[in-house]
């Protein structure tokens, strides 16, 4: 059992499309489904350029003018979930997108370069009495290289500036700062809480502020909130973009004894990830029969903001074989795109067509990665001092 104090802030989180959000269409456009998929495909294609061996060499300042990335690799920031913290003083709520392979939060900042639409009200941190810069060069602006993949900056005025890219292109670029974080309450506080101010944001963050970073790295929300929750956090995604779930930092009074643990893992190519010891896979209760070595040669990761699961080819094929057998007197469809394979129609009993939310990495070598398809309605609880990771059913209720 991991210690640490005993606080517990908790976060309504709800889905970035549905109609519990509060949206203008005509900041927020809803991707197609095949646009999501897209999405999720370069956000892989990025984490597996991050893990390999070039990785932190594949986001570059651009030479003349320092303002826009002249080759991004970063997991892309566009995931579905979001929550509402306040920033500044006087507080000032901004709905970010929150993302366990990220470690740096970052929000829009006034004065924009340039600036997507978003629905909050861009940050002003000149009506903040709480806000300063982070100096350059200083051990703590230092620390940019591996929260972001991007070697920092200095301003002519000799602030520290940060760069994060992504792997589709779009990137975010501004100030290294400090701020007042509030999470739920005037008793939840982080003061001087590190995040980048950006000033200069571009892609396909569709109307949202920014992101909450909850990885592993020293600049992220449950490192610099350690003393307060422990490093002791936990969520459930809903099951439907209707519905509600919760991000939740430290485990207050304690966690609850229906949680089943399992070793959480430190990928030494990629330490702000959160790892698994996935052994093997079940379908219909029945263990298939797939060599451990294919999973550990890989290597495994959560990450909340992919979507579907992936998985080494090998393992992939006997999944979806088993699956197949069991879906046997169920009609197949064409696939919706070339990532899903596995589809069926179910328009007599549901009215829609469903697709197994699988898919194989084109190399055996590449990480697998659970994604948030299905872990919803799941509590999620990470005990990072413990070094372990806990799943419960009927986590969102």
């Amino acid at each position: 059992m991991s210690s640490g104090p005993k606080r517990k802030a908790s976060l309504k989180v709800i889905h970035k499309y549905g109609p519990c959000f509060q949206s203008n269409e005509d900041l927020v456009q809803i991707p197609s489904h095949t646009e999501i998929l897209l999405q999720d495909q370069h956000r892989v294609n990025s984490i597996h350029s991050r893990l390999s061996n070039n990785s932190n060499s594949n986001i570059l300042w651009d030479s003349q003018a320092s303002t826009i990335p002249a080759k991004s690799g970063l997991n892309i920031g566009s995931g579905s979930y979001i929550v509402t913290v306040g920033f500044g003083t006087p507080k000032r709520d901004l709905r970010l997108v929150f993302d366990t392979g990220s470690d740096l939060t970052w929000t829009q900042c006034k004065p924009c370069a340039v600036c997507y639409n978003q629905l909050d009200p861009i940050f002003d941190p000149h009506k903040s009495t709480s806000y300063t810069n982070i100096p350059c060069p200083t051990p703590l602006c230092s620390q940019l290289t591996s929260a972001t993949g991007s070697p920092r900056q200095c301003s002519s005025s000799s602030k520290c500036k940060y760069l994060v890219a992504y792997g589709d292109g779009s990137y975010t670029l501004g100030y290294f700062s400090k701020e007042r974080l509030t999470i739920t309450s005037s008793s939840d506080v982080v003061d001087n809480f590190i995040f980048g101010c950006g000033q200069d944001n571009e892609g396909l963050f569709n109307g949202i502020a920014g992101l909450l970073g909850i990885g592993r790295g020293q600049v992220s929300i449950v490192q610099q909130a350690a003393q307060k929750y422990g490093r002791f956090f936990s969520y459930c995604v809903p099951s439907t973009s209707s519905s509600t779930g919760y991000l939740t930092f430290g485990k207050g009074n304690g966690v609850s004894k229906t949680l089943k643990f399992t070793p959480l893992l430190v990928l030494s190519q990629g330490p702000s990830f959160y790892g698994l010891n996935l052994i093997g896979i079940s379908v219909g209760g029945r263990r298939l029969l797939i060599p451990t070595s294919i999973f550990s040669t890989a290597g495994t990761i959560i990450d909340s903001g992919t979507v579907i699961t992936r998985l080494p080819p090998m393992a992939y094929n006997a999944l979806r074989t088993a699956f197949r057998e069991l879906m046997h007197n169920y009609p197949m469809t064409s696939p919706v795109s070339s990532l899903l394979d596995t589809c069926y129609d179910l328009s007599k009993s549901n009215q829609f067509q469903a697709c197994l939310a699988f898919a194989g990495n084109g190399n055996p070598r590449d990480i697998a990665i659970l994604g948030n398809v299905q872990p919803r309605g799941l509590e999620v609880a990470y005990d990072v001092v413990g070094g372990r990771i806990g799943f419960r059913s009927g986590g969102c209720s």
